[in-house]
């Protein structure tokens, strides 16, 4: 099939499509043309690489990732869920971090509240 038609049938932007290629995400077959030519695998393939983006993984950690789907074995399970496990702690390490901020933004509104509210009274005295 050709791209548009894979990108179709995945749900997906041919634009996206292409950046898998670039990536080294997907392979395409190509025509004595140069047009792209994917298989029925590659509808599942994209919608995997879809599901990993969606996780919160980047395009290169997906790279990583890709050999456990690609040539299984345990070795390339294990790496694979070892990175996921790395990715899942650099996302909790975030999340922490932006809810200290968001917590250091609550305490600002408070205080800039109670500041108002003293030049409020200092207005009306």
């Amino acid at each position: 099939m050709r791209i548009g038609e894979l990108a179709a049938r995945a749900g997906v932007s041919v634009r996206s499509v292409r950046y898998y290629e670039e990536q080294g995400l997907l392979t395409a077959t190509r025509s004595t043309s140069g047009q792209r030519h994917y298989t029925e695998d590659e509808i599942e393939r994209v919608a995997f690489i879809q599901r990993l983006y969606a996780a919160g993984l980047s395009s290169r950690t997906i790279a990583e990732v890709l050999p456990c789907v690609d040539t299984p074995s345990e070795e390339n399970s294990d790496a694979a869920l070892e990175r996921m496990a790395q990715e899942r702690d650099r996302l909790s390490a975030h999340i922490d971090d932006l809810m200290r901020t968001r917590d250091a933004l609550d305490e600002l509104v408070v205080t800039a509240k109670a500041h108002r509210k003293l030049l409020r009274l200092d207005v009306a005295g």
